[in-house]
């Protein structure tokens, strides 16, 4: 397996990895003299440990390895066991990284997830995108993943899917702009799995897009937080604006399978709806390191009541937006219980192109909630009426709580269960939710008919002023009083606080 690269000196840079750890093991936390000296003894031992193996595998392996693929590998293991969101990125993976940041690439067009064993499933096709227009299908199965060009291990033409990474499908499936990827799905109604043969072209995605749902309400989906998200949520709200021909009546935000991003651009977007205050705040291992994000004083939007729809795929950056709005009493949250990723990355560019993948603090909302592994409730709880598909019945779809080496709720606040607060706006008019905690409870019966239950009912709550009296209420520091009768246009009226 010669790859014709010069070799790498394992011992002298084995050395230079322990000259660095030494000299920086002088600077942080004062600890005693003979502590350091121990600290040092054992980093020296560990250091030497790793340099011996590397030395075995270099000159013992029965076939030649690759010296520079190898150290890669070794990075890689230096995090896996941190925690499922740190990790070292090769060269090519932190390239990928940036572009996603920037919202465009070349490729397919397809969002996708995994779950191990399991085939990838795509969660959806991008609008305009080569995926689309080759009639590729949200819940479709990909069964295997046949490369213009094989990676160099490759012995076969095609690859199942069931073991691959979702970082490696997405390698695979990028490439240049008018080269030509071959992958088999698998959908409803098919017996075996079925050709496509797919050109890649530019994919361009948009971080925003908003519709008119019913007279006076808006529909604005944000799919993730990329650099120009805040930009396009202020243009898409202009649209439906425009397409209203007037002030709206009321918002639904759509954070639904919204996997996060850029936390400056969660802050600015629910800096749109929100006064002066805090949107959300960081904590490092340090006391001392705590960042507080704060909403502006100008408020962009008017008062108009706000439903911000939330599912399990909602995550991070989704959750600091739901969040804040949430716990400022400026939106109700509907659909059910979030991912629950309440930590922060920091980006670290490195050399020769690589990048490292940091956990370096837990965020936390307004109130102090750490969402992490317990995610955000919803006021409202209104599960998704999908029917289970032939042969691919419902699954519980994973959680940050089902990472192998995710972070607890004890980890970010000391404690056991979680801070997530009770239900605070009363149903009306609905029968209650089960007690059992399980239940994700049912949308009436003309939602449940609905194609999108969680939207639907949405519409529905902005269109009955009931639930946003319980949220000025709140608002004013009172309780929802379910004896009350509630007035539509009394309280159409009213002014919402922005704050």
């Amino acid at each position: 397996m010669s790859t014709g690269r010069t070799p790498i000196s394992l011992g002298a840079f084995a050395c230079g990895v322990i000259a660095t750890v030494l000299a920086t093991g002088l600077v942080g936390q004062a600890v005693s003299a003979d502590e350091d000296r121990d600290r040092h003894a054992q980093r020296y031992e560990d250091l030497s440990l790793f340099t011996s193996v590397l030395e075995l595998v270099r000159g013992s392996y029965v076939e030649e390895v690759d010296e520079h693929a190898l150290l890669m590998s070794a990075m890689r293991g230096i995090l896996e066991d941190l925690d499922p969101h740190s990790s070292f990125m090769s060269p090519d993976a932190f390239e990928d990284m940036q572009v996603e940041t920037k919202g465009e690439f070349h490729g397919l067009g397809i969002e996708i997830s995994k779950e191990s064993g399991a085939y990838i499933e795509v969660v959806s096709p991008i609008d305009g995108t080569p995926a689309e227009r080759a009639g590729i299908q949200s819940r479709d199965r990909i069964t295997s993943i046949c490369p213009t060009e094989k990676p160099e291990d490759w012995t076969e033409p095609c690859r199942g899917t069931t073991e691959m990474t979702l970082f490696e499908a997405v390698s695979l499936m990028r490439g240049k702009r008018g080269t030509s990827i071959t992958i088999y799905i698998i959908r409803e109604g098919m017996t075996e799995p079925e050709r496509f043969e797919i050109k890649r072209d530019t994919v361009k995605v948009a971080s925003a897009r908003a519709e008119i749902v019913a007279p006076g309400i808006g529909h604005l989906k944000i799919s993730s937080f990329q650099e120009r998200t805040g930009r396009d949520v202020r243009a898409r709200l202009r649209d439906l604006a425009e397409q209203n021909e007037g002030a709206l009546t009321g918002l639904i935000v759509d954070l639904r399978d919204n996997p996060g991003g850029l936390l400056n651009q969660a802050v600015e977007v629910a800096d749109q709806w929100l006064g002066d205050g805090l949107v959300v705040y960081t904590q490092g291992r340090d006391e001392r390191e705590r960042t507080e994000y704060n909403s502006t004083e100008s408020v962009l939007e008017a008062g108009y009541p706000v439903v911000v729809l939330v599912n399990e795929g909602s995550a991070s950056a989704s959750e600091i937006v739901a969040g804040a709005l949430q716990d400022h009493h400026r939106a109700i949250v509907l659909g059910v219980t979030t991912f629950g990723k309440g930590s922060v990355q920091t980006v670290y560019p490195l050399d020769g192109g690589a990048g490292l993948r940091l956990t370096t603090a837990l965020y936390y909302t307004p109130s102090g909630r750490s969402i992490q592994e317990v995610g955000i409730t919803p006021d409202l709880v209104v599960r998704q009426s999908d029917d289970p598909k032939l042969g691919f019945p419902n699954r519980r779809r994973v959680r940050e709580k089902d990472l192998e080496g995710h972070f607890t709720q004890r980890d970010a606040t000391g404690l056991e269960g979680g801070l997530s607060p009770p239900p605070r706006i009363l149903e009306h008019d609905q029968v209650p939710p089960s007690t059992d905690p399980e239940f994700e409870g049912p949308a009436d019966e003309e939602a449940r008919e609905a194609p999108d239950a969680q939207l639907a009912r949405a519409i529905e709550v902005l269109k009955s002023w009931n639930y946003f009296e319980d949220l000025r209420r709140l608002q004013e520091g009172e309780q929802p009083d379910a004896t009350d009768s509630v007035d539509g246009s009394t309280v159409a009226a009213a002014e919402l606080d922005e704050g």
